[in-house]
């Protein structure tokens, strides 16, 4: 017989206008009695849905992570109760006797035996700051969409800048472009005014590289698009500065952060909005690194490994580690991150090689928040050293080479 953890607890099935809530009472002889209730997820509602659930002393709630729709709940309960957010794989019901009153009680039914894995809810400044974050992730891509479709026009238009600048949105192509919106119809004859220091093309390349059809129809999309990019900038900037001001309260940690190879300001501040800054959450650096995505998965069946993919957790740490990760390989002022990743790539190849640097500095900075102190590369020692040599047999070397796809033969000797 399973234990009762949770002697009163409440299961609560989630909607967009509505939530069921069902509380489980359990008494000295085991026996558990079910009251039910419907509350609308109106403000109003949901304080006297936390007045109810003080009336029958139940201060431990479960309920399902449902979209956004349980943040709202989440903000009223979360005062006065001990809430567990579980996601729709650990309290989905069985199929054929699903109702929103029953889903309640299965949700109560298995909470009470501690059975169901809670998500890790960082503090509400923290969420605030999570939220302001990814919004700058957000525009940061609406900003890279509104380049693909000015490339597009400059592209139908048979304007070539991409092929003479490495930056399409640089000064001087930036300025050529400026230069062909104030009149679509004149063509370009001198370029010797948009030349900057270290431009690498020639006048010749550049008059050939605009030379274009720009129709007058293009040539208002493309003012509309720059437009839009301007006040996307705008935005950002204004987005960063408050970003900024929020995360001024964590400035030892992200100073302790920073001291990671490949992670800057922003980067450190994107890190910690995701994992805050306490590590007792996680019990160990491989919870927070599977709870990241960064773990290969466990999907084994009568001896046989089906897959070991990473999962789709982490959908914004876990790019932004990837990316700090990048970083960290091209410096050469931190040659135990280079030659863990040529060592990895050999065998394993890039993608692999950067999702396991990405695993490590997420490990590190996991110790380094845990422990109060600065990254040290000396920990890494070892992974610098060359490995030692050892002697094999000839039956070992023939094992070893066929492992690696070669075809031995015996010599005629």
């Amino acid at each position: 017989m399973l234990k009762i953890v949770y002697p009163i607890c409440c299961g609560m099935d989630v909607h967009k206008s509505f939530l069921v809530a069902c509380i489980a009472t359990t008494n000295s002889q085991g026996v558990t009695t079910y009251t039910s209730k419907r509350f609308s997820t109106f403000t109003g509602n949901l304080r006297r849905c936390g007045a109810w659930l003080a009336e029958h002393n139940c201060k431990d709630v479960c309920m399902e992570s449902t979209g956004k729709y349980w943040i709202p709940i989440y903000n009223i309960l979360e005062p006065s109760c001990k809430i567990v957010l579980a996601h729709p794989k650990y309290v989905k019901a069985i199929r054929g006797k699903k109702t929103d009153k029953k889903d309640a009680k299965w949700i109560a039914d298995i909470f009470k035996h501690d059975l169901v894995s809670g998500s890790f809810i960082p503090p509400a400044d923290i969420r605030q700051l999570r939220d302001l974050v990814r919004y700058r992730w957000k525009l940061t891509n609406f900003t890279t969409g509104e380049k693909n479709r000015a490339q597009n026009c400059l592209t139908v238009s048979n304007i070539k800048l991409d092929d003479v600048f490495s930056d399409v949105f640089g000064k001087a192509a930036s300025a050529i472009t400026a230069r062909l919106l104030e009149n679509p119809a004149e063509r370009i004859t001198d370029v010797s005014a948009f030349r900057t220091k270290g431009m690498k093309a020639t006048d010749e390349d550049l008059l050939a590289a605009v030379d274009g059809e720009l129709c007058v129809e293009q040539a208002e999309k493309l003012r509309i698009i720059r437009s839009h990019m301007d006040s996307l900038d705008i935005c950002k900037a204004n987005l960063e500065s408050l970003i900024l001001s929020l995360a001024e309260k964590y400035l030892p940690q992200l100073n302790l952060v920073m001291t990671v190879p490949g992670i800057q300001s922003f980067a450190a501040i994107g890190i910690i909005s995701e994992i805050g800054v306490d590590m007792s959450v996680f019990p160990t650096s491989k919870h927070l690194c599977s709870w990241a995505g960064l773990t290969p998965q466990n999907n084994e069946s009568a001896g046989k490994k089906k897959t070991t993919r990473i999962g789709r957790a982490g959908a914004y740490i876990k790019p932004l580690l990837v990316q700090c990760a990048l970083c960290a390989i091209r410096k050469k002022s931190n040659p135990e991150i280079r030659w863990r990743y040529e060592n990895l790539k050999k065998r394993r190849g890039h993608k692999k090689a950067i999702i396991a640097i990405a695993r490590m500095l997420l490990t590190a900075i996991y110790n380094i928040l845990k422990k109060n102190e600065p990254y040290n590369p000396e920990l890494y020692a070892h992974i610098n050293t060359p490995p030692k040599q050892r002697t094999v047999s000839v039956e070992e070397a023939i094992f070893i080479l066929q492992r690696q796809g070669y075809l031995v033969t015996p010599s005629a000797t």
